[in-house]
């Protein structure tokens, strides 16, 4: 390099070292010309390119990384198709509330308007489902512009944002004392609120006096690793807990406060319910399902959360990690035998429990073939160890897996979120694997939802990330199916939501992976325990019974 540019960076490499300093690993990526000058950053930086097959894996799989790592994640793609491509990607991040940062090329700024390769208007059009969404005006504002979406990823809840840079931005170089380079730790600050401690020590109160309490822990217990402050809170103060999203495994199976199949009998009988990172949305029947007569508390990271769709009794801005904390020592000194008086109410909560379990029984445990979902899920849940991560990508199959499927440990529970987005699985099996290589990773696919990003499966051959996947197949879309047929009748069930017989187990063998088809129930757990052993990528591919339902897809409100 000639001596009067020995102090020039380019915009690529000052991106790259603003990832650097937010602690960013790796780029999830598709190739574009718009953006190569981040990868010979990212070379530099020594932060790895991931190369996907499609852009909404490659958005898919940050947002995976950032569930996972509690870092934020990062995807880079091309202008036009490589930045529409991610859209679905960044919208599930931000109705998971998924911290991300979606990086997309643009035309030069020298043929702005002027109709340029792959020009579209990204900032527009992401704008809604961002948290933040800008154009770099200028190279020297490169990585100062990084380190600014990133601080917008956390303000609230977190979520997505997204930066497009014009190539000429990118690759054109500047005095690097002309660069605002944002320092490690130097522009950002915590986000952690206790909240409002009156209100905490009302909450404190009324769950001290409380006879039937209950309480639901919601993703964000995992997205503030409040897991250890929520765990001492319902032992402390006695309180049946129920778990959803993310926050599945903050308890584990077994423990004499963890609930799961009497929830909706449990909220329409406790006198208190508290409410913790979860909005009043379609799961929670905008919160409907409440019993009217309880005190109703909300916690929640983002003021516009709470009380939404729903009157409450209390709300709480802030950490839940820290609130629940400061809850648990607030109420300490003044329990008075009242967490032992709820025994009765945590026995006639079990009791509704074992009911719900027995009911069901016969079906966990069905022979028959095709294969009934329950007895499917049943075994994978036996199969799941405390370091299993389980990944639940689909519809009717992974709505029975929601009853069934517990995980061991916190933070080993992945889905979609109230997006319910399909073809997630394949991106968070990429991001958790790479992630966290020491863990297991256990996949549950409808043969839907892995047709959308299936091809990705290639991906993780080729970076050897071995996991277990299963396809739970009915060659159907058959949530869907089973709407149009209570709505039009048994004669129209079958319009637009039927797929062919896929062997997706001589796919996976196709791509390098392990692959096997069940039909035989007693097959799948030795089936499981030889794609575990494979050490390869793998998919089991078991055929189920497509007439039969979960009980949550026969009860969505979409088909009443």
């Amino acid at each position: 390099m000639p001596d009067d540019t020995q102090d020039a960076i380019s915009g690529g490499h000052l991106v790259a070292k603003a990832l650097k300093a937010e602690g960013v690993e790796r780029i999830y990526t598709l190739c574009g010309g718009h953006i190569i000058d981040i990868y010979d950053g990212c070379v530099d930086e020594g932060i790895e390119v991931v190369d996907v097959r499609h852009e909404q894996v490659a958005a898919h799989a940050a947002d995976g990384y950032a569930r996972i790592t509690g870092k934020p994640g990062c995807a880079v793609v091309t202008a036009g198709p490589g930045t529409t491509d991610a859209v679905t990607g960044v919208a599930n991040a931000f109705r998971a509330e998924s911290p991300m940062l979606l990086i997309g090329g643009q035309g030069a700024l020298s043929q702005h308007k002027m109709g340029s390769l792959q020009d579209l208007p990204h900032v527009d059009m992401m704008a809604p489902i961002t948290k933040f969404s800008a154009t770099v005006p200028d190279t020297a504002r490169a990585a100062d512009m990084v380190s600014m979406a990133f601080r917008e990823c956390y303000h609230g809840a977190p979520g997505p944002s997204f930066l497009e840079i014009p190539r000429d931005v990118l690759d054109a170089k500047v005095p690097a004392a002309k660069a605002r380079v944002p320092q490690a730790g130097a522009y950002r600050a915590s986000t952690r609120s206790a909240g409002d401690p009156d209100a905490v020590e009302k909450l404190a109160d009324l769950l001290t006096h409380a006879s039937k309490p209950a309480i639901l822990l919601g993703s964000q217990v995992w997205t503030t690793r409040g897991t250890e402050a929520a765990v001492e809170l319902v032992r402390t103060l006695n309180i049946p807990a129920y778990m959803n999203g993310a926050g599945r495994g903050t308890l584990p199976p077994g423990d004499p406060h963890h609930f799961q199949l009497s929830r909706r009998y449990a909220f329409s009988n406790a006198d208190v319910i508290v409410i913790v990172g979860t909005p009043f949305d379609f799961r929670m029947g905008y919160g409907k399902r409440l019993s009217p007569d309880a005190t109703v508390v909300q916690i929640d990271l983002d003021y516009r959360t709470v009380g939404k769709n729903r009157d409450i009794g209390l709300g709480i801005v802030g950490d839940a990690g820290l609130v629940l904390k400061s809850v648990t020592e607030a109420a300490s000194g003044r329990l008075n035998g009242g967490a032992a008086r709820r025994k009765e109410w945590l026995d006639e909560l079990r009791a509704a429990e074992q009911s719900a379990l027995d009911k069901r029984l016969p079906q966990l445990r069905s022979d028959a073939s095709p294969i009934h979902p329950y007895r499917l899920v049943s075994e994978i849940n036996d199969f799941l160890t405390e370091d299993s991560v389980y990944i639940g990508d689909g519809g009717d199959i992974v709505t029975f897996s929601g009853q069934v499927v517990q995980p061991k440990s916190p933070g080993h529970w992945m889905d979609p979120g109230p997006l319910g987005t399909l073809g997630v699985g394949v991106p968070f099996v990429l991001a958790a694997k790479q992630a966290r290589p020491d863990k297991e990773v256990v996949a549950l696919f409808g043969d839907g939802a892995f047709s959308l990003t299936g091809w990705d499966f290639e991906t993780l051959v080729r970076y050897d990330l071995p996991f277990v996947g299963i396809v739970g197949n009915n060659s159907s879309m058959n949530q869907i199916r089973y709407g149009q047929a209570a709505k039009y009748g048994k004669e129209r069930e079958r319009i637009g939501n039927t797929l062919g017989d896929v062997h997706y187990d001589k796919f996976a063998q196709m791509l390098g992976g392990h692959g096997e088809e069940v039909r035989d129930p007693a097959d799948i757990g030795p089936a499981l325990r030889r794609a575990r052993e494979s050490g390869k990528p793998s998919l089991i591919n078991v055929w189920v019974d497509p007439d039969a339902y979960a009980p949550g897809t026969m009860n969505q409100t979409m088909y009443k």
